[in-house]
């Protein structure tokens, strides 16, 4: 516990030392297609590798929401005999990874699905621990049996999850924002029964090719280093031209207001109010940003908190945020509140932003917005994961090279009337959706 104390504190000197002279990320394309970032930080013998592919649930069709997600999940029960490789089963997978002292795991966020691999640097353990990544990586055994009893226990904690109003709340708010698009998609019992070992077995020969591999890695290695590690986690992949992947539509905005309210049988309503919001390489990104900490993103010092909980005592607490994609994500404010309430609480949240459109932030309020976003930057890339999830995020986005060194001179330089003009072209107010679980009758 000692040693993994000082790793971490010399890993934390290591990256505040690198934040301080700029972050430098160095990009390549590889001869199969695969991209890769790199930031070397030779501080301490680790390295985190983020492998992400165009294959989130953004792609999985309507009638089998969720196939994404389980087909990656399945990749850690198990890989298949290879040649003279044994195959593992998911006890034996686990064993090998806990002999290596590093980790692999994989995850849907929507728009990719991600495998992230930790591991020391000493030569003999990241050799056998990128060989075993590659193996589970390319060859699941995406065992039936597994699957079976995979199925059922995810079925169980849906059905778990459906008593709650939170659970509730969240999937009519998304269905009624998102309509058609596989944002809104459902993953439920009925989807789930629709996917098979075939299905997942599919979804990894279209998806998973290194030609579709974005590959973003941090830690002590070089250049030279970093592109066979690529090289080597890639090879057991199929090695094919990739054809485009047809184009998944966009968000469309919504039409008219939509109100829905759930009766649910809890101590606390829940509430949701908003609408699509914008996609992730929006020029408006910075001032929807610092705008929205000042709305309702800052916590205790937000407009909504001061609005909703400290003048009103309506709700413990209240939230804004902005959560943009590959395609326009949503924006929605968040309360929960006793259900005689949750009438009052919606006004209030509404008429507070609606006056903000209106008005925008005051200068006083901007300064504050700017000091605390600023003062925070370092904390954003204060260690390993956190920078490669910012690294990651500049790979799927196509964002600059330089972004996180202009991350502080873009937040400095907007102004008042960027954030107005920035909210009228975003937001409608009049055209929100809004979602109450809770109550006798949803009021």
């Amino acid at each position: 516990m000692i040693a993994i104390k000082n790793i971490a504190a010399v890993l934390g000197l290591g990256l505040a030392s690198l934040a301080q002279a700029g972050i430098p990320i160095q990009h390549w394309t590889q001869s199969s297609g695969a991209g890769v970032w790199l930031v070397e930080s030779p501080t301490v013998p680790m390295v985190d590798v983020r492998i992400d592919f165009d294959a989130g649930g953004r792609r999985d069709p309507s009638a089998q929401a969720g196939l994404a997600g389980v087909s990656v999940a399945m990749q850690s029960k198990g890989i298949r005999v290879q040649g003279t490789d044994p195959a593992l089963d998911e006890n034996a997978l686990g064993e090998a990874w806990a002999d290596l002292g590093a980790s692999f795991a994989g995850g849907d966020s929507g728009d990719r699905v991600s495998f992230s691999l930790r591991s020391l640097t000493y030569p003999d353990l990241l050799a056998r621990a990128v060989a075993l990544a590659a193996r589970q990586l390319a060859e699941p055994a995406y065992p039936e049996v597994v699957w079976t009893r995979e199925r059922e226990r995810l079925v169980a904690a849906l059905r778990e999850a459906n008593t709650r109003p939170a659970t509730v709340a969240a999937r009519t708010y998304n269905q009624a924002v998102f309509g058609s698009h596989p944002y809104g998609h459902d993953t439920n019992e009925q989807t789930l029964a629709r996917i098979s070992v075939a299905d997942m077995q599919a979804w990894h020969r279209l998806y998973l090719q290194p030609c579709r591999a974005r590959v973003s890695i941090v830690g002590a290695i070089t250049r030279a280093q970093a592109d066979a590690l690529v090289t080597q986690l890639l090879a057991r992949l199929p090695a094919t031209a990739c054809a485009a992947l047809p184009p998944v539509a966009e968000v469309q905005p919504l039409g008219a207001a939509v109100e829905k309210r759930i009766p649910f049988e809890s101590a606390q309503a829940h509430v949701l109010i908003g609408q699509p919001g914008f996609k992730r390489d929006d020029p408006d990104f910075f001032a929807l940003t610092v705008g929205n900490y000042i709305l309702g993103g800052g916590g205790f010092v937000s407009r909504l908190t001061e609005e909703v909980r400290e003048k009103r005592g309506l709700s413990y607490s209240v939230y804004s945020y902005f959560n943009p994609g590959l395609h326009a994500g949503s924006f929605s404010i968040g309360l929960q509140t006793r259900p005689d309430q949750a009438a009052q609480a919606v006004q209030v949240a509404r008429e507070t932003l609606r006056r903000f459109l209106a008005e925008g932030p005051t200068g006083a309020e901007l300064k504050a917005a700017k000091d605390n976003l600023i003062g925070g930057f370092a904390l954003r890339i204060d260690n390993n994961r956190k920078l490669l999830d910012n690294v990651a995020n500049i790979a799927a986005h196509g964002l600059p090279l330089d972004y996180l060194d202009t991350w502080t001179q873009q937040v400095a330089k907007v102004t008042v009337a960027d954030i107005r003009a920035a909210f009228a072209r975003k937001l409608q107010p009049e055209r929100m959706v809004t979602v109450v679980v809770g109550g006798r009758d949803g009021q």
